[in-house]
């Protein structure tokens, strides 16, 4: 059963990069669309963004658009989420799911990022954008 797990997090300064990793165990992300979501103390969990199974289609929450990038690389079975011009709104745990249903996928993420029944999660990695 496919399994994920998030690294790259950290604390960072405003305006900073970081570079998040979603990498897959126990089976193949190929046939997956991917998600990264994430949830600030207090807050309900936000989409950020996703990536189709083949690559080529992405969509980003407008908070995020033009300083967040998705890509997956096939080889290392990894997903990425870089992010760039980073502010404090943008501390949070951030997330990567995965679902088959491209779709849904990208419907949770622009108007419904509190379901919670997409296919498998991953545990979060801790961002923090502080001086």
């Amino acid at each position: 059963q496919l399994r994920l797990v998030e690294s790259g997090g950290g604390l960072v300064q405003p305006g900073g990069s970081l570079i998040l990793s979603c990498a897959a165990a126990r089976s193949t992300l190929d046939w997956y669309a991917i998600a990264w979501f994430r949830q600030a103390p207090g807050k309900e969990r936000e989409g950020v963004g996703c990536i189709s199974p083949d690559g080529t289609s992405t969509t980003y929450a407008a908070s995020v658009e033009g300083r967040f990038t998705i890509s997956r690389d096939k080889g290392k079975n990894t997903v990425y989420l870089k992010m760039d011009s980073l502010e404090p709104e943008d501390t949070a745990v951030y997330y990567c799911a995965a679902d088959v249903n491209w779709d849904l996928l990208r419907t949770v993420v622009v108007s419904d990022p509190t379901y919670n029944n997409l296919e498998v999660w991953g545990a979060g990695t801790q961002v923090t954008v502080s001086s």
